[in-house]
């Protein structure tokens, strides 16, 4: 059984929600979001507490949808961010309007451009900071750009999350 399920969700100030038939709505100070439920999925408010509702046999849905709300909450209040770390010799990252411009050891820079509701920081040459108030797309533009050179296990060079270990391995020995 689902523990995630039976928590309340609690809102806080200055955040509203709106349930339109499947489509929920969640309002905050830094934006808002939407989230189509599945059928015969819903909430429950009780004071200032959401409960999701839904058929027993799906708990585990019952969970994710809970997951997902709690998540459209906190990006609405906080947001969410990802900070990604360039390591080897030249690799750099600058913002020049609304494309990120990358040197990483190709023989050409590459360009990204970010979507509208991202926003992309560099406060050194090697530190690439993405924010949003969507979980999942911040989530995913940081695997984007790490996948144009993600960290070799020999040098260690590449685009790396900053809290992200990466194994080394020993080199052929002749």
């Amino acid at each position: 059984m689902s523990r995630v399920a039976k928590k309340p969700l609690t809102l806080p100030k200055g955040v509203e929600y709106k349930l339109d038939g499947q489509q929920l709505t969640v309002k905050g100070p830094k934006g808002s979001l939407d989230l189509q439920l599945p059928q015969a999925f819903g909430l429950n408010e009780s004071d200032q507490d959401i409960f999701v509702t839904g058929p027993d046999e799906q708990v585990a849905l019952r969970g994710t949808i809970r997951a997902l709300v709690g998540n459209m909450v906190k990006g609405v209040t906080d947001g969410f961010e990802r900070k990604l770390e360039l390591r080897g010799v030249g690799y750099r990252a600058q913002m020049q309007g609304n494309s990120l411009n990358l040197s990483l050891g190709f023989s050409h820079p590459v360009e990204f451009t970010v979507p509208e509701d991202i926003d992309i920081e560099t406060p050194s040459q090697t530190e690439v900071i993405v924010k949003g108030i969507d979980k999942q797309k911040v989530g995913q533009v940081a695997a984007i750009i790490r996948a144009y050179r993600p960290p070799e296990p020999y040098k260690g060079k590449g685009v790396r999350y900053a809290d992200e270990r990466v194994i080394m391995k020993e080199a052929k020995k002749a």
